[in-house]
């Protein structure tokens, strides 16, 4: 039996595929839990300081597969990570989502877990939840309001209509708009770039940026101290001021 989500590792990157492209890789309980295993090898993989996540033949995901919800009364939910195997509990290393064709409904909501977007010039990114008698509970309803205007993020939940990649970019929904079909190799450059650095201070600028919404401008700096003294006292640290000096590549640890 095909995997439904696989998992490899290149160059300190980690490509996690949906893999079911039979149904426009929409995800079933079965998916989800494949998902969410995926994500806690990621979280482990020393190999891999950052990833990607896309869909198998073009396309990235078309949401929740409602006819296998018909069947068996199973929602792709799996705890601790809810939704999708993703939605709730996101991965700590950074995560781009490269999306193809369409990331509609759960298929949003995957990406909007991820870090960082990049999507094709033709795909289709909406809740259509609405139209469905269905409110986007799986992160739609609180992250997109987050990411981009809230008047906007007002209009697309309320009508269900997509929003175009060019208006995306625009609003900061995504990084880049490719070609379609160039996503995986835009989101492959754009891991590089960041898998050279340091895995623990790019896990934890992730961190403070995530955490920081929610905190008072008078205590920001207070709050972030303790995570960034870890990241100062790190050998990390100490090698990358040594491999300035010395002029050459660093040798991270991830300590």
């Amino acid at each position: 039996m095909a995997e439904l989500v696989t998992y490899e590792t290149d160059g300190g990157v980690a490509i996690i595929t949906i893999n079911r492209p039979e149904v426009r890789n929409a995800m079933n309980y079965e998916a989800a839990v494949e998902l969410s295993d995926a994500i806690d090898r990621f979280d482990v993989d020393r190999a891999a300081s950052v990833g990607i996540l896309t869909g198998a033949e073009g396309m990235f995901c078309a949401g929740m597969d409602l006819k296998a919800l018909s069947a068996t009364g199973k929602r792709p939910i799996v705890e601790p990570r809810g939704a999708f195997g993703i939605c709730s509990k996101p991965p700590a290393k950074p995560v781009i989502a490269a999306v193809e064709r369409f990331a509609l409904g759960g298929g949003l909501e995957i990406a909007l877990a991820c870090d960082l977007i990049v999507v094709g010039a033709d795909a289709k990114l909406g809740l259509p939840e609405v139209k469905r008698g269905l409110v986007a509970a799986a992160g739609g309803v609180i992250r997109l309001p987050r990411r981009i205007p809230s008047a906007v993020a007002m209009e697309l939940a309320l009508t269900g209509e997509p929003l175009d990649p060019h208006k995306a970019l625009e609003y900061g929904l995504v990084s880049r708009v490719t070609e379609p079909g160039g996503t995986l190799e835009a989101a492959r450059e754009l891991a590089a770039r960041i898998a050279v650095n340091a895995p623990l201070a790019i896990r934890t600028a992730k961190r403070i940026i995530n955490e920081s919404a929610d905190w008072p401008i008078d205590k920001a700096f207070e709050l972030q101290q303790p995570l960034v003294q870890v990241v100062r006292d790190s050998e990390d640290a100490k090698e990358g001021a040594l491999a300035f000096v010395e002029k050459r590549p660093p040798q991270w640890k991830g300590r």
